[in-house]
């Protein structure tokens, strides 16, 4: 039976570390953790937060996921988004969800994600 989550995978271009390092460290807050030695040969990065795991894996024939997101809850939304825009990371409000304050925003390759911190 199912149980949990454990990770979300997001694919990434080739020699794009750099930049998602910056960006998931230094943006968004997260930790990177360390890969498997068979797997940090592939490329990519794996990043941690409050029990949110995101894996971003090389691909390289990559294109960035438009449509397809993970959604991230967040405390204090208003701030998060602060966060996001003192670092030049867009940030677009989408009101369409009942009972939820969200956005949306891109990664440095182009991946969409959204944030989201339900009403209370």
């Amino acid at each position: 039976m199912l149980q949990a989550i454990d990770h979300v995978q997001l694919a990434a271009p080739p020699g794009s570390e750099t930049q998602l390092r910056a960006y998931y460290v230094d943006v968004l807050g997260m930790t990177e953790t360390p890969k498997p030695a068979v797997l940090a040969a592939r490329g990519g990065c794996w990043f941690e937060a409050g029990g949110v795991r995101l894996h971003l894996g090389i691909e390289n024939d990559f294109r960035p996921a438009r449509k397809a997101h993970p959604g991230l809850r967040v405390r204090d939304i208003e701030a998060y988004a602060d966060r996001l825009d003192a670092h030049d990371a867009e940030v677009t409000w989408d009101e369409n969800l009942p009972g939820h304050r969200r956005f949306y925003s891109e990664d440095p390759v182009g991946n969409r994600l959204e944030f989201l911190e339900a009403w209370a």
